[in-house]
């Protein structure tokens, strides 16, 4: 009991700097303009479907250890063919995370080239990968004090001067719903603590208990307060057309010298955030390959090169205000999944409420069928072709093995 406060404290430094990622960076813009200021009620509705998600994940990574996250939580509890859409959703909502990320990255570290710099944060972060770098509890610490205390500068500067009289408002309360699905890809990083990948120490429920709530009620703060300060200083209407909101702000407020530093913060919440969808990604193409949904002859390099070609196209392919909202979507469909599957866990071996599942459930489906048309559209496209993909591979496979168990029989 004595080192249960240190454990949580090391848990919730551990996801900080997979929550802290694109979402503060860059998410208000896009946001602003489809709700304006309404983006401030809508973070708190988006934190409680993540709290809910969180512990969906939480329950069935502690019965299913040794599974490949939320594609082999519900291969087990529903079957192959949900399993299939699970990972093809989760594949095209981290690709689409991973580019957001790395737009992020360029539109702050090197604005003068965003692409380039994008590509170049994709291709390094799959290097440190390569060569066995992992944000051990301390790195993360390191990070997330270095990213929060520039937040903290930035919304100080945002509230200690008065603003310039706004262009203009843009967003209406009609599109808050939607605003909740867009924010809700900014705290889905709470899986690096509630499933984490083979090798790693699982975190006790007990722990969990008290780390998942911290973690994403330590979240929202932030968001609120960096939300609250750009809008303050920018409006909506400035805010939604900005590439880079927290250094416009900064710049509007007077405070152009804070800028380098702010530059910093992104580069390490960048590769952070990038590493950890990147891994995430590897680990639900591992579960395919080795449940035989995917050809077994893929090795761990080829998987990763897979993620990384993938994740540079939607780099060239997306602007970011897309690369958020499919992020945004396809994650989303990807939880309805999962939650369906905490639903019919054991009700005996369950940490949290099963309301949880049914509400994370609910919400899931109503935010995704609420994002706009475009990344609607391109995330049931990706979603129906992955699953096509996935199962015409496995059926393909199948027909071979059969044909050679067949053919001494008939000599």
């Amino acid at each position: 009991m004595t080192h249960k406060p240190r454990e949580i404290v090391a848990t919730v430094a551990l996801g900080l700097p997979a929550v802290l990622g694109a979402g503060v960076f860059a998410g208000f813009a896009p946001a602003a303009s489809l709700a304006g200021w309404w983006v401030l009620p809508a973070l708190a509705l988006s934190a409680f479907a993540a709290l809910c998600s969180a512990f969906s994940t939480a329950d069935q990574s502690r019965a299913y250890p040794d599974v490949g996250g939320g594609y082999g939580y519900v291969r087990a509890q529903l079957g192959v063919w949900p399993a299939r859409m699970t990972a093809s959703a989760h594949l095209l909502g981290r690709c689409a995370t991973a580019a957001a990320v790395a737009l992020m990255f360029g539109a702050y570290v090197v604005p003068d080239q965003p692409v380039i710099g994008a590509l170049a944060l994709v291709a390094g972060t799959a290097l440190l990968g390569v060569v066995g770098f992992r944000f051990s509890a301390g790195v993360s610490a390191l990070v997330s004090v270095v990213v929060l205390g520039v937040l903290a500068l930035v919304v100080a500067s945002s509230f200690s001067i008065e603003p310039v009289p706004s262009a203009g408002e843009t967003g209406t309360v009609n599109e808050l719903v939607g605003v909740v699905g867009l924010m809700f890809m900014a705290f889905a990083g709470f899986e690096r603590i509630t499933a984490p990948h083979r090798g790693e120490r699982p975190h006790s429920p007990s722990v969990l208990k008290f780390a998942i709530p911290i973690l994403i009620g330590l979240s929202f703060v932030v968001y609120l307060a960096v939300g609250a300060g750009v809008l303050r200083q920018l409006g909506s209407a400035r805010l939604a057309l900005s590439p880079a909101p927290l250094r416009d702000a900064l710049t509007a407020a007077d405070a152009s010298a804070l800028v380098p530093l702010v530059q910093i913060a992104a580069a390490v919440a960048g590769v952070a955030a990038m590493h950890f969808v990147l891994s995430s990604a590897h680990r639900t193409l591992t579960g395919l390959v080795e449940d035989g949904d995917l050809p077994t002859r893929l090795k761990p390099g080829a998987l990763s090169l897979v993620v990384v070609v993938a994740v540079a196209l939607a780099v060239v392919l997306m602007p970011i205000a897309t690369a958020l909202g499919v992020a945004a979507c396809a994650t989303l469909f990807y939880y309805a999944f999962t939650n369906a599957s905490a639903r019919v866990l054991l009700q005996n071996d369950r940490t949290w409420p099963m309301r949880t599942a049914c509400l994370g459930l609910g919400l899931s489906v109503l935010l995704a069928m609420s994002m706009p048309i475009p990344a609607l559209l391109i995330s049931l496209a990706g979603l129906g072709a992955g699953t096509g993909l996935i199962g015409s591979t496995a059926v393909l496979r199948g027909k071979r093995a059969a044909s050679r168990q067949r053919t001494p029989q008939a000599l």
